[in-house]
């Protein structure tokens, strides 16, 4: 059985829309016992939350069942050295300044390598910047949504 994980953009998008909160209805309809949380992601979000009142419902809503079901990955060392080599080599290669590297950029090398260590597949609308992850680190990530 596939064990997936949500990429940031697709949460906000259903918190933004009510064709992408129908998007992920559906989704959760079909793939709940197979989903994870990154906390990775629950980080992003929760710096994202606009209101103390969004946070709420980051933490009761997405994270409450989620965690209560043990079903959270959290990046290891390992994970958190993985991600810094890669980002390193990435901009060695491609000669990057490391401080103009975006940090949801570095935050998204961080997914990768904990998403591979937890043998999660990512779900995720931001393909571009996972294809250049994936050169330096390789990881599994497909397109939403994915079909049985």
């Amino acid at each position: 059985m596939r064990k997936y994980v949500l990429d940031t953009n697709l949460y906000v998008r259903a918190f933004r829309s009510q064709e992408g909160a129908a998007e992920l209805e559906r989704y959760f309809a079909e793939f709940t016992p197979n989903t994870y949380l990154s906390s990775v992601v629950l980080h992003e979000l929760l710096v994202g939350a606009s209101t103390v009142e969004k946070a709420r419902q980051v933490r009761e809503d997405l994270v409450g069942p989620l965690a209560r079901a043990g079903r959270v990955i959290t990046p290891s060392h390992s994970a958190w050295e993985q991600a810094g080599s890669a980002i390193a080599a990435m901009a060695r290669k491609e000669g990057r300044d490391l401080r103009s590297v975006a940090k949801s950029l570095v935050n998204d090398f961080l997914l990768a390598a904990s998403c591979r260590e937890s043998g999660t597949v990512l779900i995720t609308d931001n393909p571009s910047d996972f294809t250049l992850i994936r050169k330096y680190l390789a990881h599994e990530h497909v397109p939403a949504w994915p079909q049985r």
